[in-house]
């Protein structure tokens, strides 16, 4: 893991879900599963139904669901855009 942690914003079409820094970012995408570390090269992937998993720099872990979307990664910000979406 390298570097300063990832900037992550989850919103919804109608709301901000969630943001604020991670260490990991995993989610599911319409290709299969993909974790997201700091350094990551910059991404867009169309994003599946599912959860999307975060670890906070302290440990601590934050669910959400998503229907659909986006995830865009760049610069160690992770932007993930779903039709719907809240916390578990």
């Amino acid at each position: 893991m390298a570097g300063a942690p990832l900037t992550v914003s989850v919103v919804s079409a109608d709301q901000e879900v969630w943001s604020g820094e991670a260490t990991m970012v995993v989610a599911r995408t319409v290709e299969g599963q993909i974790g997201i570390l700091p350094g990551h090269e910059p991404l867009l992937a169309i994003l599946a139904s599912g959860e999307v998993r975060l670890t906070l720099p302290g440990g601590e872990k934050i669910v959400a669901q998503a229907e659909d979307g986006f995830l865009s990664v760049a610069n160690n910000q992770v932007t993930i855009v779903a039709r719907k979406a809240g916390l578990v």
